[in-house]
């Protein structure tokens, strides 16, 4: 089998989401809060002699062309640094497939930082972040994870480092959810000119973790809910179940719940468990860095 680079792809969610308005180009302008969490798809690489792009995955549904943003990731790095050489991506996938939580723009990313190590290229996370703009908004922020302030289309970033540790309880709902409906649900009454991003930015630093939890807002769940009304009622069977308040991530469908103590959130999830099968176990966790050591592909 050989020796493989391992690299971890972590999912965010979004502390806070706010839009600002509708930009001439299409997209919307954002000021959001993105928090990288330890759930984790795992992208295994391996050089190849011939010049080609090949990539296996644990799950059927996953797209192995260049749909994927995996293989753009590859096509992106090749490229930008001219290397005439291909790659076997392994992509083994925990995080839910379309669920807000940025799964294929963090593959994208760990790729990105994956192939630096593998053909030595010695770029910096600045440099693979600008390549990763070029595959998708989000791919910058899982170049370097931990936590930052994302604006424009979500590509200009404030990194943040604070030491506030809170647990996430994500929620996946099998509904499937699309990004561009939501945005093009947005009625001017949805944007704001005050985001949440400074507040929530001072409670990270302060480690106010009592008060994170009612700050988290997000100006898409209202739309999200009024299109898929399953998420909104799974949202307040949650809400009940825990006696806490749910929030969503992103265009949705997860939801999640913070938890400052792990006694506090081993009792959520043992609670949701018990009712709803698609619950996941999470925490904040910092700056993204690379494993250090090669290893070999698990049995």
């Amino acid at each position: 089998m050989g020796i493989l680079l391992l690299e971890r792809a972590y999912a965010k969610v979004n502390l806070t989401l706010d839009v600002l308005e509708r930009r001439p180009d299409g997209y919307h302008e954002v000021d959001m809060v993105m928090q990288s969490i330890d759930l984790s798809d795992l992208v295994w690489l391996e050089r190849r002699s011939a010049p080609t792009i090949v990539l296996e995955s644990n799950a059927t549904y996953v797209p192995t062309d260049d749909r994927n943003l995996a293989v753009q990731a590859a096509q992106v790095f090749l490229q930008e640094t001219g290397i005439v050489a291909g790659v076997h991506i392994n992509l083994e996938k925990n995080i839910p497939v379309a669920a807000g939580l940025a799964g294929g723009s963090s593959d994208a990313a760990a790729t990105l930082r994956g192939m630096n190590r593998l053909f030595n290229t010695g770029l910096t996370l600045d440099e693979l972040a600008e390549m990763g703009a070029k595959i998708g908004s989000d791919v910058p922020f899982c170049v370097y994870g931990g936590t930052a302030i994302a604006r424009g289309r979500g590509e200009r970033l404030t990194r943040i480092d604070h030491r506030c540790h809170m647990y996430v309880l994500l929620i996946h709902p099998r509904v499937f959810v699309s990004t561009a409906d939501i945005y093009q649900g947005l009625n001017p009454s949805d944007f704001t000119d005050e985001p949440l991003s400074t507040r929530m930015v001072q409670a990270l630093l302060e480690e106010q973790v009592d008060v994170i939890p009612g700050l988290v807002d997000n100006r898409l769940q209202p739309v999200t809910f009024a299109m898929y009304p399953e998420v909104q009622q799974l949202s307040e069977k949650v809400e009940m179940v825990t006696r806490h308040p749910v929030h969503m991530s992103g265009s949705g469908p997860t939801l999640f719940l913070l938890a400052p103590t792990i006694q506090q959130a081993n009792r959520m999830y043992n609670a949701l468990r018990g009712i709803m099968r698609d619950v996941y176990f999470s925490q904040f966790v910092g700056t993204v860095s690379s494993l250090a050591n090669l290893q070999s592909r698990p049995e």
